[in-house]
C-alpha cells in the first residue's frame, strides 16, 4: 500500500508538469486549430533563461524566495515574448493558407530552436547538457511510516505552483471579458471579427500565456531532474502533445486529465514493470483513447466543411 501511495504521488508531479505544457497546446489548437510543434522548444528556452537568470544571481540569491519568484517571472515573461515574436512573424501570415502551411513552419520553427540553441555562439549554450542550478533545496516535507512515504519538497511546490497557474487559466477563460473573447475566436475567428473583437490581438495573448506556461513548467522539470539541453523540449513537448490529445486537444479541463493520467500511467509502468516500457504504454494508451473516442476522453468529433 505504501509504495502504490508513493508512486501516485510521484505520478501526479510529474503529471502536472506536463498539463502546464500540454495547456499551451490546447490553447492554441483552441484558437486556431494549429498544431504548434514549436511548443516544447519555447518550454526549452524558457529553462535556460531560468537557467542564466539564477547564475546572474548567484548561489545564495537564487535560493531565496525572491530570487525563486524572479527566475519563474524573468522565464515566463521572456516565453511569453518569444511567443508573440512566433505567432507574429510565423504563424500570423500564414493565417489564411492551407493547415498544413502552418504545420510545417511549426515544425521547422521547432527545429530551428532545438538545433539552433546546440550551437556553442554568443549567447547559445551548446549541445552539452547542464546542471540546472539547485534554486530550491530537496528537503523531506513528509515521511510516513519507517520511510515508506516520502514527499519531498519540491514535489509539494510543484503541485501547488502547477495548480495555481491551472486555477489561474480556468478563471481566466471562463470568468473574464478575454476569456470570453478567447472561445468566441475558437469558434470562428472571422465571424468574431466581424463583431468587433480584436482577434490578432486576442490569439496573440494567448500564445503568449501558453508560452508562458511552458517556460513555468520547464523550470518544474528541471528543478525536478536537475538535467537540462537544447533536445529536451523534443521529449517533453511530444509527452504534453499526447496528454491534450488523449483529454481531447482543445478542451481546457480535458488536457489537465489527459496529463495527470500519463503521469501515473507512468510512473505505475516504471513502479511495477520496467522503466524501458514507459514510451510504449504511453503511445499505447493514446491510441487505444483515439480508437474508442477519436476526439479523446473529452473532446467531440465535429464535421468538418469541404
Amino acid at each position: 500500500m505504501s509504495q502504490l501511495l508513493q508512486h501516485l504521488i510521484n505520478g501526479l508531479a510529474s503529471g502536472t508538469i506536463y498539463a502546464l505544457v500540454a495547456l499551451g497546446y490546447t490553447m492554441v489548437y483552441g484558437v486556431l486549430k494549429l498544431i504548434n510543434f514549436a511548443h516544447g522548444d519555447v518550454m526549452m528556452v524558457g529553462v535556460y533563461m531560468g537557467y542564466a537568470t539564477a547564475f546572474a544571481l548567484g548561489k545564495q540569491a537564487q535560493k531565496s524566495l525572491l530570487g525563486v519568484v524572479l527566475i519563474f517571472l524573468v522565464a515566463m515573461g521572456g516565453c511569453a515574448l518569444l511567443g508573440f515574436l512566433i505567432e507574429r512573424f510565423a504563424y500570423r501570415p500564414l493565417r489564411e493558407k492551407p493547415r498544413l502551411t502552418a504545420l510545417i513552419t511549426a515544425i521547422g520553427i521547432s527545429f530551428a530552436l532545438s538545433y539552433g540553441f546546440q550551437l556553442d555562439i554568443g549567447f547559445l549554450p551548446g549541445a552539452a547538457p547542464r546542471a540546472f542550478p539547485e534554486i530550491i533545496v530537496p528537503t523531506e516535507w513528509l515521511i510516513i511510516g519507517d520511510r515508506d512515504v516520502v514527499v519531498w519538497n519540491w514535489q509539494v511546490m510543484s503541485l501547488l505552483i502547477a495548480v495555481g497557474l491551472m486555477v489561474g487559466l480556468q478563471y481566466l477563460v471562463f470568468k473574464t471579458r478575454f476569456g470570453r473573447a478567447m472561445r468566441a475566436v475558437s469558434y470562428d475567428h472571422r465571424v468574431a471579427a466581424l463583431m468587433g473583437i480584436p482577434t490578432d490581438r486576442v490569439i496573440a495573448v494567448t500564445f503568449m500565456i501558453g508560452s508562458a506556461l511552458a517556460a513555468g513548467a520547464g523550470l518544474l522539470y528541471a528543478i525536478k531532474d536537475t538535467s537540462v539541453s537544447p533536445l529536451m523540449g523534443l521529449y517533453v513537448g511530444l509527452k504534453a502533445f499526447v496528454a491534450a490529445v488523449i483529454g481531447g486537444i482543445g478542451h481546457v479541463p480535458g488536457a489537465v486529465v489527459g496529463a495527470l493520467l500519463l503521469g501515473l500511467v507512468e510512473e505505475f509502468v516504471v513502479g511495477y514493470a520496467a522503466s524501458t516500457w514507459r514510451d510504449a504504454v504511453a503511445f499505447g494508451i493514446l491510441i487505444i483513447v483515439l480508437l474508442a473516442k477519436p476526439g479523446g476522453l473529452f473532446g467531440r468529433v465535429a464535421a468538418e466543411k469541404v
